[in-house]
């Protein structure tokens, strides 16, 4: 690898955590390049950067703009094609997020439509399209919820964000208020149980 210390760093972090995240080692470490480049680059600055083939390099390149996660831009009189990550990790949530509710959530909630539908006729099939309405009913909660979430702006979502740690706070202040303010039960112990 032909990069700075901390750049390395971070591009190797992200190749190791592209396989959790479903994506190859090299899609990832793209990606994090891509990110962190001060400048839109192309996929010869790519490989040579990263040690990578050129067919590495395009492929991975494929699966990026098929996710969206990077564009294609164009140097006036250059005939290459350069690409760059969006800036605001936001608008990189926003689009994940839009991502994998295409590849992952939308098919499961269609095979889950479709098996509500039937009417089954043996018990343990009764009982498993219980809990499957269960489980559509919760997934489409969640879908409503991140379509309202995608509309917000970049700010309004940081806030949004933010207010978890500040609800968690105000529920543990109000359990120690309530504490306080909450009479303790009289003690029993050592209380002779048969007299009035």
């Amino acid at each position: 690898m032909n990069l700075p210390p901390l750049t390395q760093r971070f591009v190797l972090h992200f190749g190791e955590m592209g396989s959790r995240w479903g994506i190859n080692r090299t899609v990832g470490q793209i990606y994090a390049l891509l990110y962190v480049s001060a400048k839109p680059l192309n996929a010869d600055e790519i490989g040579e950067a990263l040690a990578f083939s050129r067919s590495n390099v395009s492929m991975g390149l494929k699966e990026l703009q098929s996710w969206n996660l990077v564009r294609l831009i164009h140097q006036p009189n250059d005939r290459r094609e350069y690409f760059q990550a969006p800036e605001d990790v936001w608008a990189i949530f926003r689009t994940l997020a839009n991502e994998r509710r295409k590849r992952e959530i939308d098919p499961t909630l269609s095979m889950l439509r479709d098996a509500l539908m039937e009417q089954p006729s043996v018990a343990e099939d009764i009982h498993a399209q219980a809990r499957m309405k269960q489980m559509h009913a919760f997934i489409e909660l969640m879908t409503d919820w991140l379509d309202d979430v995608q509309k917000m702006d970049s700010e309004t979502l940081a806030s949004l964000m933010q207010m978890g740690a500040k609800v968690q706070k105000l529920l543990e202040m109000k359990d120690r208020v309530k504490s306080v303010f909450t009479p303790a039960k009289p003690s029993t112990e050592g209380a002779d149980h048969g007299q009035l």
